[in-house]
């Protein structure tokens, strides 16, 4: 992009053009914002404190829609001839399938997924057969009465998954173990990077706050929106991804911050940092809103495959951009005032 876009202004100026790197609309945009971050610090720690309660008391009251990654069960993909409703679907397999099974349109609204754990602790090789066959005689009315189970399995059935208990208990853990490796290697990261722990801190803490929030909204929410918010591996990804977002807007900021401390070495802290979000907001703005509107394509236009997925990192972008501007640096200046206070009373 850069060796491209690098052509392109030579050639332009070579030629006599007039180069522009902004627009009337974005010419003065983030220029006379002077606002004061770590003055206004504790306001935003008083509000961030309340969402993480509010998300951990979703998550302990509530729990998570856990699906059959992390639960053990089958899925099956079935397509209708014309759109179906999910409720009746669970209604008519519940006799079948000795309970309520999880129903949801899953992509066009003729099509859903049957979520089950029936017989999912049975090794018998008869098992898949028995519950194909159960489908196909809870199903056959949303067909035709003259459906065949041949006709059913060859044009209706779509596709299965099956996870035993074991693995999806082994999956469970791995992802726990995942997350916070990822957490441990960002933390060690910013401190090779920037000398300074208190920077590593921080930029936890932040990270800390923003798969929290994650993981309250999708336990709050799930049963309300009207599409799943299942916790499965393409969650963990997307916590994964979104822990990177994250990390990369904070790391920008702390560029800066690192930039200011070596040339304005008699200011006070609090200007150092609050120049450094001021000046990086921008660059902020721009990054998460270009990554949010292709999230939201993807939101609204991608289908119901993924849309749990991408909901997870339109909320993350969100949290993560703000938990780097508000939360990430005024720890910083909180936790390098304390080591310099108790310096300096050392000192005295």
């Amino acid at each position: 992009a850069i060796f491209i876009t690098r052509l392109v202004y030579e050639w332009y100026l070579k030629k006599g053009f007039k180069v522009s790197f902004s627009t009337k609309l974005t010419e003065g945009a983030f220029k006379k914002i002077n606002f004061d971050f770590i003055g206004k610090r504790k306001a935003f720690y008083i509000f961030s404190t309340i969402v993480v309660v509010i998300s951990i008391a979703s998550i302990v009251v509530r729990g998570f829609d856990y699906g059959v990654d992390f639960t053990g069960g089958r899925n099956f993909i079935i397509r209708f001839d014309k759109p179906v409703n999910t409720q009746e679907i669970a209604q008519a397999l519940t006799d079948e399938l000795g309970g309520t099974p999880t129903v949801i349109i899953y992509g066009d609204d003729n099509q859903v997924r049957i979520s089950t754990r029936y017989m999912i602790d049975s090794d018998d090789p008869k098992v898949d057969e028995e519950i194909q066959n159960k489908l196909y005689t809870g199903l056959k009315q949303f067909i035709s009465d003259d459906l065949t189970y041949d006709d059913f399995y060859n044009n209706y059935w779509q596709s299965n998954q099956k996870v035993g208990p074991t693995i999806a208990d082994d999956i469970k853990r791995e992802a726990v173990i995942v997350i916070f490796i990822a957490l441990v290697f960002m933390f060690l990261y910013i401190i090779l990077r920037f000398r300074n722990w208190q920077f590593g801190f921080g930029a936890v803490v932040a990270l800390l706050h923003d798969s929290i929030i994650v993981l309250g909204l999708f336990s709050l929410l799930y049963g309300i929106l009207p599409f799943s918010l299942e916790i499965d591996q393409a969650f963990v990804a997307a916590i994964l991804t979104v822990v990177g977002y994250s990390i990369n807007d904070t790391v920008v900021i702390y560029d800066r911050i690192r930039e200011n401390i070596g040339l304005y070495r008699k200011r006070d802290r609090a200007e150092i940092i609050n120049l450094a979000l001021n000046s990086t907001l921008s660059r902020t703005f721009s990054t998460s809103f270009s990554t949010f509107v292709v999230l939201l394509a993807i939101f609204l236009f991608g289908g119901e495959v993924i849309r749990g997925f991408t909901f997870a990192l339109l909320i993350g972008i969100l949290v993560g951009t703000y938990s780097s501007v508000f939360i990430a640096s005024p720890i910083v200046y909180d936790t390098v005032k304390k080591a310099e206070d108790k310096k300096l009373q050392k000192a005295k």
